[in-house]
């Protein structure tokens, strides 16, 4: 590595190369070097900076990299590296890959880590190839096992996790996508919302033995028998033996990684190697019913299994424990149910694994603190549903938990165009990659603040007397996923988890084209004021509103960075003025950056309707000269030098044209005026006077 090359903390400040510590935070810096051409600093293909390396496997090394052109944000590259790269390798490799990634790309789910792209770079004269994943931040199941003492985890803990995992595994089965590695070190419980993540689809692993055996091949090597994927002792028997896959068998590596984590003893124990019958039941005493489910899942015969993901949930939902209520998850073209824990040991263990966590779906009309909806079970599955009572104001997006266990009641079903509408809602959502939790927070707070009366003091339930409020609670959230289509794709998929620091990394990141925050807010204020104005005066912030105000920010952020909302102004040699020109669609703007100085005459002209307006800003920010103003003509004296930032935005609802006619002079300098000086008196001419007088 050059000795020029800057090392990079997990955080992201930059240091001299070689540094221990980072000079900016005091973290102990990582070695600056990797094997083969990558490490800690490089920037690959102008957008990918390696932080660090992660791991390392069978198919190559895996680094933790930020992605310059997305605000630093973390992302994982795994990096593909056969023995022998001859440019037929690379090639079928890359076809392969591409193939598997179109897969992959095709999962949406939240609890599946996004796949962004198939990335293939030169470093020193080297070809790499890379998959190229979202980065998901916390501890997996294997690292989470072995820091208890002893290593186990309690039941409602791993009851808890086939839960939460068995919707994911539904709607993969259904896109024809089978895992084949499940094991506690392919279940990531991510830090934002305990959530577990499914990762290392083993899609990708056979791709990298296929290639391998071909790259030997070419070596002139004898090729080795076909690699099984699976690891020994999760995968069943047939998966080892033949590489046959099921949905089955998918199941079948969830329930040993559930004995794994509730014995702390790896399979190999727990298994007799003669008979291939398991003996886990004498190191953990667990409920009947789980351990018929488990059992049930790890039958050494295909037929006596579990055949689908739905049918495990659905006996686990069948204990009374399990039966409060029922929601849709993500599945695409076909509905299945998810579990509401109960909801009076809702808080997290000492190590942070949510024990009854609430998993709430299309019940939360009313958000996780009354838990109520009216009856979208029927709809879905006849399960009884229980109303709870309603709060008065929805809390805060932060800070919501359960408190009210409600009682089941039998439910009536729904009309066949009531549950059509339900269907069309919950396939939207899915498309449109919007945590399901988040969702039915904002939507709670647009019905409550809209219809007040009709929701407090009373529960809403799927009875015919409630079958207006259904009516407009549908609208709302109709119109909510219309608003959100708007927003990418990225932007979206963080909604419920954004944060001051996402702001603070959108700001920096303009903050490299000279623009501010109040420019980036403004552009902000803009879109969302025109999605929804009734939240013009309001403090939002801390409401699940709050969160589409964050997304559009970075998209905001984004459109500046790229250009598209953002113009650096130039004169023309010898030129003190410039006119600048465009249309705004409704809710959008633009920001303008001028570098000028201290003293120099700025006067605006603005040619355009009343719904557009201007503001302008000093570099430092300090001095607001316009702001959100309809004035058209205006000038004024420069308090101090640097980039001056001119935004216009629109409010209207069509399109609007604007001209705008800038011109910066130097001020003519005061004349100077010399003082005045008093004329001297002349001096009298003497009267001549004879020599008499």
């Amino acid at each position: 590595m050059p000795p020029t090359t800057p090392q990079y903390c997990t955080k992201g400040h930059e240091n001299p190369s070689g540094s221990r510590f980072c000079l900016h935070c005091g973290e102990q810096m990582l070695s600056a070097t990797a094997p083969q051409g990558i490490y800690s600093g490089l920037i690959l293909g102008n957008r990918y900076r390696i932080i660090r390396q992660l791991g390392q496997g069978g198919f190559g090394r895996t680094y933790l990299a930020a992605d310059v052109n997305r605000f630093n944000e973390y992302c994982v590259l795994k990096e593909f590296a056969p023995q022998v790269q001859t440019s037929a390798v690379l090639q079928k490799a890359e076809e392969l890959f591409a193939r598997e990634a179109g897969v992959l790309y095709q999962l949406q789910h939240p609890q599946i880590p996004r796949f962004r792209e198939l990335f293939r770079v030169n470093v020193e004269a080297k070809d790499y190839l890379f998959l190229v994943q979202d980065y998901v931040e916390g501890k997996n199941l294997f690292s989470l096992l072995h820091s208890r003492q002893p290593p186990r985890l309690l039941e409602a803990e791993v009851t808890q996790l086939l839960l939460d995992i068995l919707p994911v595994l539904e709607y993969i089965h259904s896109r024809g996508v089978i895992h084949r590695d499940i094991s506690p070190d392919n279940l990531i419980l991510r830090d934002s919302d305990s959530r577990p993540v499914l990762i290392d689809f083993g899609g990708v692993k056979q791709i990298v033995a296929t290639v391998s055996q071909l790259a030997q091949s070419e070596a002139g090597k004898a090729a080795p028998p076909a690699t099984l994927l699976g690891k020994v002792g999760y995968a069943p028997n047939e998966q080892m033996r033949t590489g046959t896959v099921y949905p089955h068998s998918d199941l079948y590596a969830l329930a040993v990684t559930a004995l794994v984590l509730l014995t702390g003893i790896e399979p190999q124990s727990l298994i007799d190697p003669r008979t291939l019958s398991w003996q886990w039941e004498q190191e953990v005493n667990v409920s009947n019913t789980l351990a018929t489910i488990l059992n049930k899942m790890l039958q050494p015969k295909m037929s006596d299994r579990y055949q689908t993901a739905r049918e495990v949930w659905q006996a686990l939902n069948s204990t009374p424990e399990h039966t409060l209520a029922v929601a849709p998850v993500y599945t695409g073209a076909s509905v299945i149910n998810t579990y509401q824990a109960p909801i009076s040991s809702s808080a997290p263990d000492d190590a942070g694994f949510p024990i009854g966590k609430t998993i709430l779906g299309f019940l939360m009309l009313f958000g996780l603190a009354s838990a109520t909806f009216w009856g979208v079970g029927s709809l879905l599955q006849s399960t009884n549903v229980s109303p709870s009572p309603i709060i008065e104001t929805p809390p805060p997006v932060a800070s919501i938990s359960p408190s009210i266990t409600p009682t089941p009641s039998p439910s009536p079903q729904l009309s066949a165009a009531e549950s059509a509408i339900a269907n069309a809602l919950i396939a939207r959502r899915q498309n449109l990659g919007i945590d399901e939790n988040y969702y039915f927070n904002v939507i709670n707070q647009l019905f409550w603040a809209k219809y007040p009366t009709s929701s407090q003091g009373r529960k809403l339930t799927n009875e015919p007397a409630d079958s207006q409020n259904r009516v407009q609670w549908y609208k709302i959230a109709d119109q909510l996923l219309t608003k959100l289509e708007t927003i990418s794709v990225t932007s979206r998929q963080k909604l419920g988890s954004y944060t001051k620091a996402d702001r603070d990394r959108a700001v920096q990141a303009i903050n490299q084209v000279f623009v501010g925050s109040r420019s980036l807010y403004d552009l902000t204020d803009a879109t969302f004021f025109g999605l929804f104005p009734d939240q013009k005066g309001k403090n939002f912030a801390n409401q699940p509103i709050g969160q589409i105000w964050n997304a559009i920010a970075q998209d905001k952020a984004s459109n500046i960075i790229a250009g598209t909302a953002y113009e650096k102004i130039a004169f023309a040699p010898g030129s003190t003025s410039v006119q600048l020109s465009g249309s705004l669609n409704p809710g959008e703007g633009k920001v303008f950056v001028a570098q000028l100085a201290l003293g120099q005459l700025m006067q605006i002209d603005l040619q355009a309707e009343a719904q557009v307006l201007i503001s302008v800003y000093s570099p430092t920010g300090k001095t607001v000269l316009l702001e959100d103003s309809a004035i058209r003509a205006w000038s004024e004296t420069l308090p101090e030098d640097g980039y001056y930032e001119i935004v216009v935005v629109t409010n209207a609802s069509a399109p609007m044209d604007y001209q705008l006619n800038l011109s910066v002079e130097d001020k003519a300098p005061e004349p100077i005026i010399e003082p005045s000086v008093p004329e001297t008196p002349p001096t009298p001419t003497p009267t001549e006077t004879s020599p008499s007088q």
